[in-house]
């Protein structure tokens, strides 16, 4: 294959890429862990780490918990986020949160930003928004207390437009800020990620819920698209 997607080929079988793409790690870093550390984990821990340089102590709101924003969590947990608040509509992926750290949990259903709120003496320091989704998006704006910082590394259909209270961003002080890919460096970042796991202190490996060989792989796409899946690992063989 020689033209393909961000130059990975992550579904083929062979793979000719960039050198500028490929970072080296330890070679006793088995694969099926290496393989983790990918778009999901640069993406969720480089939002709370690189872009809104989340420091001990603060609060944090993750809104969203696939891959990337339960990567997120972990990232609040390892910088030391002294109160982290995971916010989905699915039982599962708010058990699962709590279960990697997060210390409050809120269904996203109803007046949500108004629950966050509530449980945090008005609002977080940092909330992150990974759900791609405008309503989200707002909420999490919503949930930002006074002077602090909303990060979306969401991505919405092209053109999506999201209605702002200009008026309560500059008397407030908010800042509203994208993360692409976790504003990472990869050659800087992946080492680093891999010896915060190995240290124990970003256990990337709990997100797995799922093995699946390149034969299967529409059936990974498909456990995705129904919110089933968190971190599905593709191996050449069973």
């Amino acid at each position: 294959m020689i033209h393909h997607h961000l130059g990975c080929s992550a579904f083929a079988t062979h793979a000719v890429v960039s050198r500028r793409s490929l970072v080296k790690i330890d070679p006793a870093l088995p694969l099926a862990e290496a393989a983790l550390f990918g778009c999901a984990v640069l993406t969720g821990v480089g939002a709370v780490v690189n872009t809104a340089r989340v420091t001990a102590g603060q609060s944090v709101a993750v809104v969203g918990l696939g891959g990337v924003g339960l990567a997120a969590v972990l990232g609040a947990v390892a910088a030391g986020a002294s109160r982290i608040v995971a916010v989905d509509l699915l039982e599962d992926k708010l058990a699962l949160a709590r279960h990697l750290g997060a210390t409050d949990t809120v269904m996203a259903a109803g007046d949500t930003a108004a629950a966050v709120r509530a449980l945090t003496d008005g609002g977080c320091d940092v909330v992150v928004e990974m759900a791609g989704s405008v309503r989200a998006l707002a909420a999490a704006v919503a949930m930002t207390r006074r002077g602090g910082i909303t990060v979306t590394a969401g991505l919405p259909p092209a053109g999506t437009a999201l209605p702002v209270d200009i008026v309560s961003l500059v008397a407030e002080e908010r800042t509203l800020k994208g993360s692409y890919i976790g504003t990472c460096v990869p050659a800087r970042d992946i080492p680093r990620y891999v010896a915060l796991y190995r240290a124990g202190r970003l256990p990337v490996d709990r997100l797995v819920n799922g093995y699946l060989t390149l034969a299967d792989i529409n059936e990974g796409f498909d456990r995705l698209q129904e919110g089933h899946a968190v971190r599905q690992i593709v191996r050449m063989t069973p």
